[in-house]
């Protein structure tokens, strides 16, 4: 099985430790975004992944593909061009206070790239399994062109196409509203993945739910996985994951999967002291992937997701550090986090 993932990956400052933007003089600089964030997951269990995107022909670019590299993700297929990477700063939340995002990425290389940028052809050639988020789309309307072509032609080729709905408010500026692109995208898609406000926002499914409440209604949410259903007929099956809120550094985690014959929900994690929740969503999309072609049963297939994603809230930057073995062990239970010797 070989996977290819495509969207933006952006220079990642972030403010040390719990300081607010500029404190102290000090960032942290990492690289970060919602497709290579999945494709270091797959990487790190051991699968053959490759990343596609648009990067500047300068020395940033360059450090970026070897960030990648390191992860033995296949870089090959990357489209060098001109203009500049994106960046986004990050402020990390604690207790009552949020976490901040503020991305800079105008006139970046990726937002340039249109119909015609990419080969399709040739970057889909071995390729059996391809992701997109709704991050990409976001961005221009030639990149909103260029990500409906992709999963047209993956289609045509016959892939499996998963697709992380994450809907981003302060990227819809181009004059399109998301349900307008993420609607047509959609119809291209096997396997979605969402939280609640993705589906909101990004396919108007109207389903009231209450994001802050601290708690959640399950059935509400098995509700929005048949509406999106019932709209896409040709998706086979949906991720929601299922975030229960009570603090910036205390939340209850879980997610459910409705594969149209079954609705499937996983055991909830109670996460405190989160270190770094960015990247969350990708590592249970990352999970998942892996999930869904490894193990027999759907449901093995949502743990092990959750379990991942679990774990991601551990872990400082956007990527999720962690192997199958150390999945499996708090899929299987051992939520204790004593030292392994």
């Amino acid at each position: 099985m070989k996977y290819l993932t495509f969207g933006e990956i952006m220079l990642r400052l972030k403010a040390f430790g719990y300081e607010r933007f500029f404190q102290s003089p000090l960032l942290e600089a990492t690289f970060g975004g919602g497709e290579a964030n999945v494709a270091v997951s797959l990487a790190n269990y051991g699968q053959d992944v490759y990343y596609v995107t648009v990067l500047p022909k300068n020395v940033i670019g360059d450090k970026c593909v070897e960030e990648l590299r390191r992860f033995n993700i296949d870089t090959s297929r990357i489209v060098r061009g001109e203009g500049r990477m994106g960046i986004y700063f990050l402020e990390a939340g604690a207790n009552q206070l949020p976490s901040k995002v503020v991305y800079d990425r105008d006139a970046t290389s990726i937002s340039r790239a249109g119909i015609g940028s990419i080969d399709w052809d040739k970057t889909f050639e071995g390729i059996n399994w391809y992701h997109i988020t709704g991050i990409t789309p976001a961005i221009s309307q030639s990149l909103a062109d260029l990500s409906i072509e992709s999963v047209r032609v993956a289609k045509q080729k016959g892939l499996t196409v998963s697709c992380d709905l994450n809907y981003r408010k302060n990227l819809w500026k181009y004059g399109k509203k998301a349900p307008e692109v993420m609607g047509e995208l959609a119809k291209y898609v096997d396997v979605a993945i969402a939280n609640e406000e993705d589906c909101q926002k990004s396919l108007g499914i109207q389903v009231e739910t209450h994001v802050t409440s601290g708690s959640l209604d399950i059935d509400k949410y098995k509700l929005i996985t048949e509406k999106i259903l019932e709209l896409y007929p040709d998706m086979k099956m949906i991720g929601i994951t299922l975030r229960e809120s009570h603090s910036a550094d205390a939340n209850g985690w879980a997610a459910c999967l409705n594969d149209r014959s079954n609705f499937y929900l996983s055991k909830k994690y109670e996460i405190n002291d989160i270190i770094d929740r960015v990247g969350g969503g990708d590592a249970f999309s990352g999970g998942l992937i892996y999930g869904l072609n490894t193990f027999d049963s759907k449901q093995d297939a949502l743990e092990f997701a959750v379990a991942a994603s679990c774990l991601k809230h551990s872990i400082p930057g956007d990527f999720n550090r962690v192997t199958v073995d150390d999945v499996n062990k708090l899929r299987l239970g051992d939520a204790s986090g004593r030292v392994q010797r």
